[in-house]
């Protein structure tokens, strides 16, 4: 698979990252089938939380790989912490215990990259750098990045914290697609235009900050997937008609209109069917025209100023 850099570090990564999240809803043998077929593919890459399935999807993963030294060394594990039952927490004790915790179900010595899951109205970034130092001292974490935070926010962390700050997850899909169209609607009287997030994208791209887009087939907030729904008529003709011109599926196209944008994206899918997820590997051989993703982008619904 094709590989592209994570952020400012030397790590090659796969241009697809395979979400995890759902993987507690697969017996044992489809987990372990699953991750094969990821794994033959050349998707090495797993991204993980420590909230997945209350945990019990880390330790499936691990169940399903066979961890071992050997399997390890050929794996990219990606965890996330911060997110407690009804609150947030960046605090340096639940860092560490989280990671330990991860370490644990993930059945590693180390992780390759820890994100803080979900701003923390209360983070104070003194502690979050003091469990980075400790944790990358350690050797349990190779790599540090953040998920769904604003421009000042990184800033605030980067303040304190020594580490590269190599990626951020972001909501990101043809349908959420904000952080693309507020760019495009500048200094128009109109919703699109509005910028919610402090121009992350462009941020990521000025600071060397891979954007992990999440969710990459969801509209809403997990209200459901766009492919082959009939509430988006114009954006699956649209989808499939350039699946048909490059003979791959629909959701490949929906992978290949990210990876189409020059940030360098690395989406996460969500997807446990098997033929899906090669579906969206497959999509890094696929490079849309601009005239093919433009289409697509309108016919999502957005209008060009």
């Amino acid at each position: 698979m094709r590989t592209i850099k994570l952020g400012s570090s030397n790590l090659d990564v796969p241009i697809v990252a395979v979400g995890c999240m759902r993987i507690d809803s697969l017996d044992k043998k489809e987990a372990e089938t699953f991750v094969q077929t990821a794994l033959d593919e050349g998707a090495n890459f797993f991204d993980h939380a420590d909230i997945y399935g209350g945990g019990k999807c880390e330790e499936i993963f691990a169940e399903a790989v066979h961890m071992s030294p050997s399997v390890r060394e050929n794996l990219i594990l990606q965890s996330k912490c911060g997110i407690r039952q009804g609150q947030f927490d960046f605090s340096k004790e639940h860092i560490l215990s989280s990671v330990d915790g991860i370490l644990q179900r993930l059945n590693t010595d180390y992780l390759d990259i820890l994100l803080l899951h979900r701003p923390d109205a209360l983070v104070e970034p003194e502690e979050v750098a003091e469990a980075f130092d400790k944790l990358e001292a350690s050797g349990k974490v190779r790599h540090f990045g953040v998920s769904n935070q604003k421009p000042m926010q990184i800033d605030l962390l980067k303040k304190y914290v020594k580490q590269p700050l190599v990626a951020n997850q972001l909501q990101l899909s043809i349908t959420n697609a904000n952080m693309i169209s507020n760019g495009v609607n500048v200094n128009m009287l109109i919703d699109e235009s509005v910028d919610r997030d402090g121009s992350i994208l462009d941020y990521c791209r000025l600071n060397d900050i891979t954007v992990q887009p999440w969710s990459p087939f969801q509209y809403g907030f997990f209200e459901g997937v766009f492919l082959d729904n009939d509430k988006f008529p114009e954006l699956n003709a649209e989808i499939n008609n350039v699946a048909e011109a490059h003979g791959v599926s629909n959701t490949t196209i929906a992978i290949a209109w990210l990876l189409r944008h020059p940030a360098n994206m690395q989406p996460v899918t969500g997807t446990m069917n098997v033929q899906r997820i090669k579906d969206c590997i497959k999509a890094g051989e696929v490079k849309l025209s601009r005239e093919e993703w433009y289409a697509i982008y309108r016919a999502a619904g957005n209008k060009l100023p």
